[in-house]
């Protein structure tokens, strides 16, 4: 690197040729900011232009171009070199001669474009070409030249389309055994351990009741008196179930109002809530707390131990510790000679309790086996089937007189909650925001006369 000094021969320029901001005039040299200051790499600038331009021109430096890249000895001669020469024309302009002179050195892209290897020989369908185009918010056209809003969904001029995931339902199994899965950890191959699918049996595959189940026989529009007796006994039994159920209900609500309006009581007289005085008499209101003697003092604090009492309890809980370490070796001495019998009675107990587990677990199926009716899953309780029945003074003798009873789109409902195919919910219904009227009185109407 050459340093400009003021001694230099020639006049400095102020400005770089390639336009860089350049300080060369200089007033003094005192100190080493104004060296570094004032240093003119004018040279270095041009020095590496040039070389930049051998790169442009040939594709790399010369100097690291080799001999038999620069160099070639022509013995024969090629008649065709007159020919791919290009001619030179005064005609040519000197934008078209710049425009010739391209560069050796490739041109970087920002991104691949579509004539690259990448990209060749990818084809878009028309699927994926409409939904490029939906979230392009680009007109999608549809028969006859019709423009399809895809805001609308579900409408007439609307494209319904589901998603990917619904396209691969079910092809996924996540307890299938993976095959030919290994991962490499250093020098060891080390091999996936497979999941084991969990044997827990589904109630839904416990459950026999059909979808739609066969009404009973006194439910017909014109059934036998037994039959009809029967029904209408069910019915009352569900009923009164029912009503016991509000009963208890009440009552529990009943006894929580009455202890919340005690408590306000008590707090009103004065008592803190939840605490109850005694009645105090005569007599001992007057017997107690005559004297002053008879005020309760403050109790003492226990005087400090000495070395030589804490060096008893110490002494004292040591032959209790000893004494207690005997007792539970004698035990456990004496437990030997009965190994056999406690082996005994712990396989009995186990039995039993095998036996009662076995026991519930059948109760618990035969109670699957008519469904999920008045179990309680998660939040709600699975509700039972309502009974239809009429009485015997609304029963038709003939269907031109005969009223629909139940709901089926209800029924069919409930036989999917009791089948387990869907979760029991309860209708939500929209309500209204309840707002309370608030009521100003100005200055001017407060004042009457």
């Amino acid at each position: 690197m050459a340093l400009s000094s003021s001694s230099s021969k020639g006049p400095k320029s102020s400005h770089s040729s390639l336009g860089a901001p350049s300080q060369h005039k200089q007033s003094s040299r005192k100190g080493k900011r104004a060296w570094r200051k004032n240093i003119d790499i004018q040279p270095v600038e041009d020095g590496l232009e040039g070389l930049r331009a051998e790169e442009r021109v040939i594709g790399s430096i010369l100097q690291k171009q080799t001999d038999d890249q620069l160099f070639q000895i022509d013995v024969h001669g090629d008649d065709k070199v007159r020919k791919s020469l290009p001619r030179y024309t005064k005609d040519q302009l000197t934008a078209t001669k710049i425009l010739n002179q391209r560069s050796a050195v490739p041109a970087v892209f920002s991104r691949p474009t579509g004539t690259t290897k990448h990209n060749a020989g990818v084809k878009i369908n028309q699927a994926d070409k409409q939904r490029l185009l939906r979230m392009a918010k680009r007109p999608v056209k549809g028969p006859f030249n019709t423009i399809l809003d895809p805001t609308k969904f579900g409408a007439g001029s609307a494209i319904i389309d589901v998603s990917n995931a619904v396209k691969n339902s079910g092809g996924y199994d996540a307890w299938a055994p993976i095959v030919g899965e290994e991962v490499k950890d250093g020098l060891e191959t080390v091999k996936k351990a497979t999941v084991k699918k969990p044997e827990f049996e589904h109630p839904r595959d416990l459950i026999e009741i059909p979808a739609i189940s066969e009404p009973h026989q006194g439910a017909s529009y014109n059934p036998p008196a037994s039959d009809h007796e029967e029904l209408i006994r069910k019915a009352y039994e569900v009923e009164q179930r029912r009503v016991q159920k509000a009963e208890q209900f009440a009552e529990v609500k009943r006894q929580l109002a009455q202890a919340r309006t005690l408590d306000t009581n008590d707090e009103i007289n004065g008592i803190p809530p939840g605490m109850t005085l005694d009645e105090v008499t005569a007599g001992e209101e007057n017997s107690e707390y005559l004297d002053g003697a008879d005020a309760i003092l403050p109790k003492k604090l226990p005087a400090r131990k000495t070395k030589q009492q804490h060096a008893k309890a110490a002494k004292l809980r040591a032959e209790k510790q000893s004494l207690a370490e005997r007792a539970a070796k004698k035990r456990m001495l004496a437990s030997i000679s009965t190994i056999k019998s406690l082996r005994s009675e712990v396989a009995k107990s186990q039995q039993s309790r095998d036996h009662a587990r076995l026991a519930r677990q059948q109760v618990l199926r035969a109670r699957l086996k008519n469904g999920l009716a008045g179990t309680k899953l998660g939040k709600y309780k699975i509700p039972e089937v309502d009974i239809d029945v009429q009485i015997g003074e609304d029963l038709s003798e003939s269907l031109r007189t005969l009223k629909p009873e139940g709901n089926l789109f209800r029924d069919r409902f409930l036989s999917l909650q009791q089948r387990a195919l869907i979760e029991p919910r309860v209708p939500v219904l929209p309500t209204k925001r309840k707002r309370r009227m608030k009521e100003y009185e100005k200055h001017a109407w407060k004042r009457f006369e």
